[in-house]
Parts: structure tokens; C-alpha cells; sequence
């Protein structure tokens, strides 16, 4: 009997822990360049960034190519659901008109075999029926499963004010539904969508009432930080907060839109570590935080959608990054920068780009290569086409290159 016993108790105490129930919620703070958070005295931010990360990320796409995005609010919101530049998304602006066969993760949370739970908090009701298109056949009539919106369209508890100071109020119930949501229900993927820095960013340019209000947006995200950190200490659970911005502002702060490097600048805290190879990257994007939080929370994405994800994983193994091509004659050649030479990537390529209208791409593998050999060169004669689409393929990431010939 005794030896029974020592046996179970060594049994036990070899036995692995229980997962932790994972879960994730991005914040999506309006409007406040890069600069601005790292000059401000911002406890909430700072606090995230310590336990995990903090770093700098672009927005707007390539300048000068394909993938070059309006620095516009929707269309920046609309880079983070989608892990794509606005080329496949087709949110151009803030009259939006999305291609939703690019999947957003609220799609990509709804087609997993488990439940998933989801959750939006936002001012802007488009954000959920336009953006994230619930109900809509063409994103197989996803419905989340706990919203507080519609805000906007309430002018009798939201009068407008001067400086749209409804808006603020706004954020507030926001931010008090999303605390009270993520200690109650604990969705597994929320986004809380927080507005009026860009408003002040847009009343009065680079100001102390911008500073003002970037503060208070500060306080605002403590107290959902406060709500997931009870949640941890309460429930068997691990969660991933992330807190972003969608676009920059112009020199002044009144304005964004275009490509100075000051509308491009985003950023992103986050409780949890990145890989550290990707920490001094100056690339990492807007578009990387959704394969990111797929990443964390084992989604299961289905091949033909990852693949036109432009964003990288910023957690778990990376093994390359920054895809670039080059057409020579007849050859295109693919280059990238190594950040594991020991790893092997197979190439593929798609004449075609069916993809865009619901249809499907005939993907052909083409070659495998070393990362560290950091080049592959595709002699298009043997697929001639005025079109290609690629995909190179490691065990850590995958990364994908539009590539249109000339005329």
C-alpha cells in the first residue's frame, strides 16, 4: 500500500499542469502616433509594454507599391482585423466597402472547431456591421457573442457637445463595459475600440489637450488592464493584451492620411513577450498583430487565408522576414533577411489571383531553399503569366509577394 501511494504521488507530481484557457483583447487606441506614447507619461501603456513588450510598428503599406494604404482610421482598423494591407481588404477609407474574403479574426474565431467566444466594445457600430460584417452571408453570417455599440447613434444620451466631447463620453461607457465584460463573461477575443484621441488630435493639432486626452485614454485602458489582471489572478486562465493605434498624424497633429513617416507610425504594448530576434526589426507592422493573436490563441487558419495574411507572427518561432523582388528578364528574384539560416522554406507560386473573387488559386511548389541563402530566383518561362502571387514557407512563418510583370 505504501508503495502504491508513493507511486501516485510521483505519478502526480510528474504529471503536466493543465493548459491555461487563453485569451486575448486588443485595444485599439485613435490616432496617437509613436512619438506621443513614448513622450507621455503613460502608466497604464508603460505597465503593459514592461511585462511584455513594447515596439514600434508601421502602418500605410509599402510606399510607392502595391500594398501602400491610406493612413485613415478605418482602414487602419481594418489592417489589424485582417493581417492585410488594403489591396485585398479593400477599406479604403471611412466610407468602407470590404472584400471579406479576406477574413478577419472575428471570421477566423467563428470557424473554429471549438467555441469561441467574442466580444466588441466601440463607439462606431460600423466597426462591427460594416468592418467586421456581422450577419452578412459573405462572411457566413458571423454573430459575436457579446457587442456594446451603437453609441454613436444615441444623441439623447449623447448630445453632441463642444470639441465632440460626446465622443469622450463615449470612450468612457466603452471602457466601463468592456472592464465589466472581460471580469464577467471573459470572452476568448475582444477589441475595445477607444475614439476621441483622434478627435483631439484633430481640434487642436499638437496641444496639451491632445496630451490631455492621451492621458486620459491611458486611464482608460488601465481599467481594462485592471480587469484581466483580476481575471489571471482569479481564473485559470492566461490572456494576451495588446494596446495600438491605428494610424499616425501629420507634423502638426491635425491631420493623416498620407506617407510622411509620422502618419505611418504605430506601435503596440503588449503583456506578452515577442521574439526576441524581432525586437530590433524595423519593419514589424500593423498587419502583424492578427497572426499574432492567432498565433497566441491556436487558431486553426485555414491554409488559403494565412497565406494572404502580409503580417508575421510577433511571438513563437520567426524565421524570416522582409520579402522583396526584383524582375530580371525572365527571372524574378525573391529576397528576404534570415533570422534563422538553419530553417527550410519551400516556395510556391499562383499565376493568378483568384482568390480576390471568392475563387481559389492553384498554388505550385516551385523550390525549397535555405533561409540563409536569403535569395530564390523563379525563371518564369516555364509558367508564363503577366501575373504571379508568392508564398515562401518556413516551420515559423510564411511570407507572401504580390509580383505583377510589366507590359
Amino acid at each position: 500500500m505504501k508503495r502504491l501511494f508513493l507511486f501516485l504521488l510521483a505519478a502526480l507530481v510528474l504529471m503536466p499542469a493543465a493548459a491555461k484557457t487563453k485569451k486575448a483583447v486588443y485595444i485599439i487606441i485613435d490616432g496617437v502616433p509613436a512619438d506621443m506614447i513614448e513622450r507621455l507619461e503613460l502608466p497604464a501603456i508603460r505597465e503593459i509594454g514592461q511585462t511584455g513588450s513594447y515596439v514600434r510598428l508601421y502602418t500605410g503599406g509599402e510606399v510607392g507599391g502595391y500594398t501602400q494604404t491610406p493612413t485613415i482610421s478605418a482602414v487602419g482598423y481594418t489592417n489589424i482585423l485582417t493581417g492585410c494591407w488594403a489591396c485585398k481588404h479593400n477599406v479604403w477609407d471611412n466610407a468602407p466597402k470590404p472584400n471579406y474574403n479576406y477574413w478577419t479574426l472575428f471570421r477566423i474565431a467563428e470557424e473554429q472547431k471549438r467555441d469561441v467566444k467574442t466580444a466588441l466594445y466601440s463607439g462606431w457600430t460600423d466597426n462591427r456591421t460594416v468592418l467586421i460584417g456581422e450577419g452578412k452571408p459573405e462572411t457566413g453570417g458571423l454573430k459575436l457573442d457579446y457587442v456594446a455599440d451603437g453609441y454613436d447613434l444615441d444623441t439623447v444620451n449623447f448630445p453632441r457637445e463642444k470639441d465632440e466631447l460626446q465622443i469622450f463620453k463615449i470612450d468612457e461607457k466603452v471602457t466601463d463595459e468592456a472592464a465589466q465584460g472581460i471580469r464577467t463573461d471573459a470572452p476568448d477575443l475582444s477589441w475595445v475600440y477607444l475614439w476621441y484621441t483622434d478627435d483631439a488630435g484633430h481640434f487642436y493639432g499638437n496641444s496639451e489637450f491632445f496630451d490631455r486626452y492621451t492621458r486620459k485614454a491611458d486611464d482608460q485602458v488601465r481599467r481594462i488592464w485592471e480587469a484581466v489582471k483580476y481575471r489571471e489572478a482569479n481564473f485559470d486562465e492566461e490572456w494576451m493584451v495588446i494596446v495600438t493605434t491605428d494610424h499616425g498624424r501629420d507634423d502638426s497633429g491635425y491631420g493623416h492620411g498620407g506617407q510622411s513617416a509620422r502618419e505611418r507610425s504605430s506601435w503596440m504594448a503588449t503583456n506578452v513577450k515577442i521574439n526576441e530576434s524581432l525586437a530590433g526589426q524595423t519593419e514589424l507592422a500593423l498587419t502583424d498583430i492578427a497572426p499574432t493573436i492567432c498565433r497566441f490563441l491556436d487558431f486553426d487558419v485555414p491554409r488559403d487565408v494565412q497565406w494572404e495574411q502580409d503580417g508575421i507572427p510577433l511571438i513563437g518561432q520567426t524565421d524570416l522576414v522582409e520579402l522583396r523582388s526584383k524582375i530580371d528578364g525572365g527571372t524574378i528574384e525573391l529576397s528576404w533577411k534570415s533570422l534563422n539560416d538553419k530553417a527550410r522554406a519551400t516556395v510556391y507560386v499562383a499565376p493568378s489571383n483568384n482568390y480576390r473573387t471568392g475563387g481559389k488559386d492553384e498554388w505550385v511548389r516551385v523550390g525549397k531553399v535555405k533561409v540563409g541563402d536569403e535569395v530564390f530566383r523563379f525563371d518564369t518561362a516555364g509558367m508564363p503569366s503577366d501575373f504571379y502571387k508568392f508564398v515562401i514557407e518556413t516551420p515559423g512563418n510564411h511570407l507572401n509577394r504580390w509580383v505583377e510583370l510589366p507590359k
